[in-house]
């Protein structure tokens, strides 16, 4: 009989402990990402209540979110800061979590060292306290972004009680044009879907350029699933899953890493499989991308004027108005030329080696604009070493960047990394909400790594193809 279920049903089902009566899955976790700001607090609650990690050989930990990424000499100067980073020593230590700390060369985002280190694998749960932990299920597992008390009862169970949202598939097909990158194709489809289009659905991506797309592209729209307001957003496994995985240091070896990745494969969601809805795209629509307003979805092609709020529903009138009124624009203002006071390169979106390397190739032979403070983080120390290794570090420097060590950085500013006052900064990262980035009054325009450099070295919103890249 065929199997007509989708990749994410078949890993729920096989994941099921048992029914709770309160109608909710009790799902086991096969995996556990912490960090420095969201575990403190589930670590008390364990202790409040006498227990132990279940199972602390599936958890691993570090640090990110408040580590500077210039001046990492300790103790840090932001106290609360080093008391995070206290605690998680502490923590891991007693409860016998394996914690990448500064010290050690796996460290860095926690979204990006998980599948660096082959712990993020096909047809697992995994969870985190981040809310982008969807990211991971660009390797076909499902991945949910967590509260601190969710954290501390998969620490002490090793499960967590949720509910079985529904499966949309959505399909982009075709080939994409010039300039155009994993990040413009998330944008788009948040753009379209809007930022409430995902409430109660888990997002398959699926079509030609899905499955053209590198790992590392995968990781991009996934990553930005939760900002559609999905639960989870994954990419069914295929070859290019298995080729990335090979030898990865946690990940099975040798015969049984064959054994597995078969395994893998057959688990995606096949002809048969039945979704709860079907959205299709054209990739031949979605030019380089940029938001414009105060939410990911308020957004536009970079050779398009600002939207008019007549132009949007009247439920939303109220929304549109105070997204002009706070970036200071004007309906029908192209948003092409509009000018930039920082440039922001990082984040657990964009900050892997073939990030940093395309948008390396847009600043090469060119330097930043004047009054543009442009800063490059990498997402972990192993993309820093590769970066060093090909010279990109070098070409960032020549170019005015200011090049760091790996950490969440600016993406939400919880370390030095903020703007300042009405600062508007062009950013690689996931959210453009007020004060993001650490600024109350600070602006933040969301796109590609690419377009990044691009309005670094003009100091404007700029499209990428004019510069004869991409």
């Amino acid at each position: 009989m065929t199997d007509r279920r989708n990749l994410f049903n078949k890993i729920w089902d096989l994941h099921t402990v048992g029914t709770l009566p309160s109608g909710q899955t009790q799902l086991f976790i096969g995996r556990h990402l912490i960090h420095e700001v969201t575990s403190p607090q589930a670590f008390e609650m364990l202790r409040d209540r006498n227990l132990t990690v279940l199972h602390p050989e599936l958890t691993l930990a570090t640090v990110d979110h408040i580590i500077p990424t210039d001046n990492q000499a300790r103790p840090f100067q932001d106290v609360l800061a080093e008391e995070m980073m206290s605690a998680i020593e502490k923590n891991c230590r007693e409860f016998g979590v394996t914690l990448l700390n500064l010290n050690d060369k796996r460290q860095g985002i926690v979204h990006v060292v998980g599948p660096e280190q082959g712990l993020t694998l096909p047809g697992i749960t995994l969870a985190c306290g981040d809310s982008h932990t969807s990211t991971h299920g660009a390797f076909g597992c499902i991945a949910f972004g967590i509260g601190t008390s969710q954290v501390a009862y998969v620490l002490s169970t090793q499960t967590l009680a949720m509910s079985r949202p529904k499966v949309r598939r959505i399909e982009v097909n075709g080939t994409l044009g010039r300039g155009v990158f994993a990040k413009d194709v998330t944008l788009h489809v948040i753009r379209k879907l809007g930022v409430q289009g995902g409430v109660g659905f888990a997002y398959e991506y699926a079509g030609d350029v899905f499955d053209r797309m590198s790992m590392e592209e995968r990781m991009t729209v996934c990553n930005m699933s939760i900002e559609g307001g999905a639960r989870c957003g994954y990419v069914n496994p295929d070859q290019t899953t298995v080729d990335y995985l090979r030898g990865r240091p946690l990940a099975p070896q040798g015969a049984e890493f064959d054994r597995a990745a078969k395994w893998w494969l057959s688990i995606a969601s096949g002809p048969d499989a039945e979704f709860d809805d079907v959205v299709k795209f054209n990739a031949a629509d979605i030019e380089p991308t940029v938001t414009w307003g105060i939410t990911p979805a308020q957004s536009l092609g970079v050779s398009e004027q600002i939207p008019t709020v007549a132009s949007y529903p009247a439920t939303e009138h109220t929304v549109i108005r105070e997204a002009l009124a706070f970036m200071e624009l004007k309906e029908g203002q192209p948003i092409k030329g509009l000018k930039i006071d920082v440039a922001f390169i990082g984040s657990c979106t964009n900050s892997r080696i073939s990030d940093l390397r395309e948008a390396a190739a847009v600043a090469q032979g060119r330097h930043v604009a004047p009054n543009v403070r442009a800063l490059v983080v990498p997402g972990s120390q192993l993309v820093a070493e590769q970066a060093e290794r090909e010279g990109l570090d070098r070409i960032f420097t020549a170019a005015g960047f200011d090049w760091r060590a790996a950490g969440c950085s600016m993406c939400l500013a919880m370390n030095p990394d903020k703007l300042q006052g009405r600062e508007i900064c062009a950013s690689s990262s996931n959210r453009n909400f007020k004060g993001r980035q650490g600024s109350p009054t600070g602006r933040t325009l969301l796109m590609s790594p690419a377009m990044v450099a691009a309005a670094a070295v003009n100091g404007c919103v700029s499209d990428v193809r004019d510069l004869g890249r991409a």
